[in-house]
């Protein structure tokens, strides 16, 4: 997995960037936030689309993904890498460097249509969590 030197911490940045992506996650219909494994993580029902966590000593955004579209970011974008625990299935992005945010809502949305039910995805048709800028 390429890494960058380590950088110094920003507990400022980082709780920007973890309150971004609360607010984003929990824009979405019946989405919710849990704590499990020493990080937030965020659910659709009872299954996990998207994390924010520690690894390797860096802050990151885990997304859960088609396995065939997982293979492909890995492949061809170094800011992506395996998420350790993620069985081809999860994707993470180092979250401690300049973000692009219409990137990351959409693969937030990716990752949410593919554990929601029905009737959530009904409801993300009708009203879809407004976008935001890069930065």
């Amino acid at each position: 997995m390429p890494t960058k030197p380590l950088r110094r911490r920003n507990p400022a940045q980082e709780a920007r960037v973890l309150a971004r992506l609360r607010k984003f996650c929990l824009a979405l219909p019946e989405a919710t936030e849990t704590h499990a494994f020493g990080h937030p993580n965020f659910r659709a029902g009872k299954k996990t689309f998207a994390a924010y966590e520690d690894c390797r000593g860096r802050p990151s955004i885990a997304f859960k993904l088609p396995r065939e579209e997982a293979a492909a970011m890995l492949l061809s974008d170094d800011r992506f890498f395996p998420t350790p625990y993620g069985r081809g299935l999860w994707v993470s992005l180092w979250a401690d460097r300049p973000l692009n945010w219409p990137e990351i809502e959409d693969l937030l949305t990716k990752g949410y249509r593919g554990v929601a039910l029905k009737r959530m995805l009904a409801a993300l048709e009708k009203h879809p969590p407004g976008k935001t800028s890069t930065g």
